[in-house]
């Protein structure tokens, strides 16, 4: 299932997206929007789990031990790393 949509968008935003077609990054521009609404949901999507796992730590802090176990096991998997 799908739903069609009409927008307005700006002339120069237009001639960008008409751009987008002529120089074959994308078929048509039909599929430029739904690619650059996919990358929005995408993003908002990543935005809204970093707000909730900041929210996590805002509500249950990490104690000191927490934080060097962490930093440690940082400094060891850098230093695992083949480099």
């Amino acid at each position: 299932m799908s739903e069609q949509i009409a927008i307005r968008i700006p002339d120069a935003l237009a001639e960008s997206l008409e751009d987008l077609v002529t120089t074959g990054r994308f078929e048509t521009k039909a599929e430029a929007v739904r690619t650059a609404l996919e990358i929005l949901v995408e993003a908002e999507r990543r935005r809204r789990v970093g707000e909730l796992i900041a929210e996590g730590y805002r509500r249950i802090p990490q104690d000191a031990d927490e934080v060097e176990a962490t930093t440690q096991a940082a400094i060891r998997s850098i230093y695992e790393e083949p480099w």
